[in-house]
């Protein structure tokens, strides 16, 4: 079957992938569409590290093909948006609803895939750029059959990190202020988040004018180019900067923007070793700086209620999609991405295909 495989130098499209049988708790899934984020391209350049060789993507929606034993939830046939986390249901993390904080789902890469008899990693418990893959079935969410699935398949990274760190993480507040930096794929999920959750100025910052109309139609009240002109709008500062980026000056002026008792919430991933400062007698007026990991999310209720917001008209799926690609065009997908000409690019494959 296809995929996408990074040896360790370089990404490519191979067809002599092979998955093994969905396990006891396991799910196996026909990939239908992935989204490209920048956490598969991060990997790619080395700015996440990750064993090679391994079959990226991390965002997919696709269709059940087959369940383990002891698998009740979702069954042959059923369309699923597939979540990152393979966590275990039941440690102290899992039990208080923090399945993001889960140790079993942090830094365990297993290796359900082959290749010409040696064993390939799984990126992120999920590896979405293949025409299947093995997950655990708490990762399989079921959706509706009526949303697409080049549209579902966003759902499981971008709306999840970008919606969920406006309504779980920071719980923003209604008629609260909001400004974005970084108007990509998550911090375009962060201004609809902001918007559902009733923030009354939403300010998208992003060196790029033409991302202008696309903020505005996810809800974005302004849109300036550099965070300098955000005292303009906002001359007290904002009650909540997320950064969406990953450079440490940006994250120096997110907190530089808040308000009192505002948070600083940090989206964007920097490498490894990056360190930021900022100004420790700022922070005594009741700021925060909060880290976010995946949105804080419980994706088993977190994508079911988002499929549900996204069909009653209140959540924009299908114009976050820029374009598709089939798997074959991976290398043009990646190219427009980094280049910025797309919110999302997805990947598209035959549901079902035989390989």
């Amino acid at each position: 079957m296809r995929g996408v495989v990074f040896d360790g130098k370089r990404a490519e499209v191979v067809d002599d992938l092979a998955v093994r049988d969905p396990g006891p708790g396991e799910v196996l899934v026909a990939i239908s569409a992935a989204g490209l984020c920048h956490s598969d391209l991060s990997v790619v350049d080395g700015t996440i590290p990750f064993p090679a060789p391994v079959v990226l993507g991390h965002e997919g929606a696709g269709i059940v093909e087959a369940v383990g034993a002891g698998v009740g939830h979702v069954g042959p046939g059923d369309h699923v948006a597939l979540s990152t986390l393979a966590n275990c249901g039941t440690c102290a993390q899992c039990d208080r609803g923090r399945p993001t904080m889960c140790r079993q789902a942090i830094g365990r890469p297993r290796k359900p895939f082959t290749r010409a008899g040696s064993a390939v990693y799984q990126f992120a418990s999920n590896s979405a750029f293949a025409e299947r893959t093995v997950v655990k079935a708490v990762q399989a969410v079921r959706i509706p059959k009526d949303i697409p699935l080049t549209s579902a398949a966003l759902i499981g990274c971008g709306v999840l990190t970008g919606v969920g760190a406006v309504l779980n993480r920071a719980r923003v507040g209604y008629g609260e202020s909001v400004v974005v930096i970084g108007t990509g794929g998550i911090g375009l999920n962060v201004v609809q988040g902001a918007r559902i959750a009733g923030a009354s100025r939403i300010v998208a910052v992003d060196a790029n004018p033409a991302k202008e109309t696309v903020a505005r139609r996810f809800g974005a009240t302004d849109f300036l180019t550099s965070t300098d002109a955000v005292r303009d709008v906002l001359p007290t500062g904002a009650d909540h900067v997320f950064e969406c980026v990953g450079r440490v000056e940006l994250i120096r002026q997110a907190i530089d923007l808040l308000d009192r008792h505002g948070q600083a919430v940090l989206l964007g991933v920097p490498p490894a070793t990056a360190e930021a400062s900022f100004l420790v007698s700022s922070m005594y007026l009741d700021k925060s700086i909060l880290g976010c990991r995946y949105g804080s999310s419980r994706p088993q209720r977190d994508i079911a209620l988002y499929a549900e917001l996204y069909r009653t008209g209140r959540l924009l799926l299908d114009e976050l999609v820029t374009d598709t690609y089939p798997v074959e065009d991976f290398a043009k997908a990646a190219a427009d991405a980094e280049a910025g000409r797309v919110a999302r690019a997805v990947l598209t494959f035959r549901p079902g295909a035989a390989g």
